[in-house]
């Protein structure tokens, strides 16, 4: 057996940063990681997703040239695609590579199962096994994309946010089953690129979790795209027919045919294979690891952190699980509760949001103010020519705090921090309404969204 200060199993943003933060103060750490060197957000999520809206977002705009004094006409070529998209991954992973051997710390690649308390067996890539304890444990595992038992799915050869990633060509045609910030964004992404594309959900609309206000113009700006919206029907077959097209079949009998099919219905915890009924930690019914919100397992010296641990599914959420490990393994008691956490679907243009949506905020009880602005309306977007979207803004009554925004169009991920700043220092709309912004900015336009409350 070998014993270190600190063992880490799975290499996820909040695992492999405290790794290298406590080896580089000197202290023995082993890191054991399945292959993904960097997490899967470098390798299948945020990097190579977000490199290829790059690339859409780019083509929309010069497709567009006319309009700005331009003359050439683009078009998405596969391999460029591929190239660039692995271009940004590989330098990531050669770069979270390095990190890792200078911090000092041992990389261990292999698969890792428990045996007891804070103690593994690794079955290691290149062969052999080793026996590894830490003092400390930390579980940061991960997620893998949700196939639902869909009959003919499997068999049809469906595809996953990370198995689309490695298509060799661009579908004519692709099918999306899920109306979620992952489908939405490759349905925007293809229709881009040039792809038929479709999009299906067996409820009423698309992101449930927004307002249906919100929902409804994005719903708008994917069908201005050319993307095919089915709402109100579930899946019931897919199929494959003697041409090799996919038929997905609607429960209503609607057929969608696509090259390709896309499977984007949530997550599900890389935890099956890690017997972690031998390190006393506990799951839910879904596998998901149990904590408290100091991210304990609730067995001594045994955390858990990110995705796995059923933290919002945000790399941003997984950095700051490593700061609350870092802050209470050194004694202290940070929490996870009230966390102020902002995300952003990236569309063209992208939709950002932090905080409550009115729906949440009237449901809690406030007696709320509401704000819309259209995007058209802010000088920036006009000197880029991307007016689509809206802003919406929801401030509590009583005491002119800022309970949430809503922000679809250009820059939208951007702006929002500025939004996100305020709630956190607890200042009233009226700074934000107030306060002297660059013209002509888009940050601009939030002295317009909150001038435009209404009572």
């Amino acid at each position: 057996m070998e014993d270190f200060d600190l063992l880490v199993v799975g290499g996820g943003k909040a695992g492999k940063t405290l790794a290298m933060d406590w080896a580089t103060s000197g202290k023995r750490v082993a890191m054991v990681e399945r292959g993904m060197i960097g997490g899967s957000c470098v390798n299948v999520a945020c990097i190579p997703t977000k490199a290829l809206v790059a690339s859409a977002r780019a083509l929309r705009t010069l497709r567009r040239a006319h309009r700005l004094g331009l003359a050439e006409v683009p078009r998405a070529d596969v391999e460029l695609l591929r190239e660039h998209e692995t271009g940004v991954v590989d330098g990531m992973v050669k770069t979270n590579r390095k990190q890792f051997r200078d911090s000092g710390m041992e990389l261990v690649l292999g698969e890792a199962r428990f045996t007891a308390h804070r103690t593994v067996d690794v079955t290691l890539d290149d062969g052999g096994s080793r026996t590894l304890r830490g003092d400390e444990t930390v579980i940061d595992t991960g997620t893998r994309p949700l196939v639902p038992a869909i009959p003919g799915l499997a068999d049809a050869g469906a595809l996953t946010s990370d198995t689309l990633l490695r298509l060799d060509r661009l579908p004519e045609s692709l099918v999306v089953i899920g109306g979620g910030p992952v489908g939405l964004e490759f349905a925007d992404m293809f229709a881009a690129f040039g792809s038929r594309v479709s999009v299906t959900v067996p409820g009423p609309r698309l992101l449930p979790a927004e307002d249906e206000d919100i929902a409804e113009a994005v719903t708008a700006q994917l069908t201005a795209s050319g993307v095919e919206v089915h709402t109100g029907r579930h899946v019931a077959s897919v199929e494959r027919d003697a041409d090799g097209r996919a038929a997905v079949m609607l429960s209503d009998g609607t057929a969608l045919m696509g090259d390709d099919v896309l499977v984007a219905v949530g997550r599900h915890p890389v935890t099956a294979g890690l017997n972690l009924a031998a390190a006393g930690v506990r799951t839910t019914d879904t596998g998901f690891i149990l904590v408290d919100e100091h991210l304990s397992t609730g067995v001594p010296h045994t955390w858990a952190a990110g995705d796995v641990a059923g933290s919002p599914q945000f790399t941003h959420v997984s950095l700051d699980d490593y700061r609350i490990l870092k802050a209470n393994l050194a004694g202290d008691f940070r929490s996870t509760r009230d966390r102020l956490i902002p995300h952003t679907t990236f569309l063209s243009p992208e939709l950002a949001r932090v905080g409550m949506t009115e729906t949440e905020a009237r449901a809690a009880g406030y007696d709320v103010r509401v704000a819309k602005l259209p995007v058209a309306a802010i000088p920036r977007a006009r000197t880029t020519l991307e007016t689509e979207g809206i802003w919406k803004a929801v401030v509590d009554r009583d005491t002119e705090r800022i309970l949430g925004v809503a922000l679809l169009g250009a820059e939208a991920g951007e702006t929002l921090t500025t939004v996100q700043t305020a709630m956190l220092a607890d200042l009233p709309y009226t700074a934000l309404r107030d306060m002297i912004i660059t013209h002509p900015t888009m940050s601009e336009g939030l002295n317009l969204l909150f001038a435009a409350l209404q009572d």
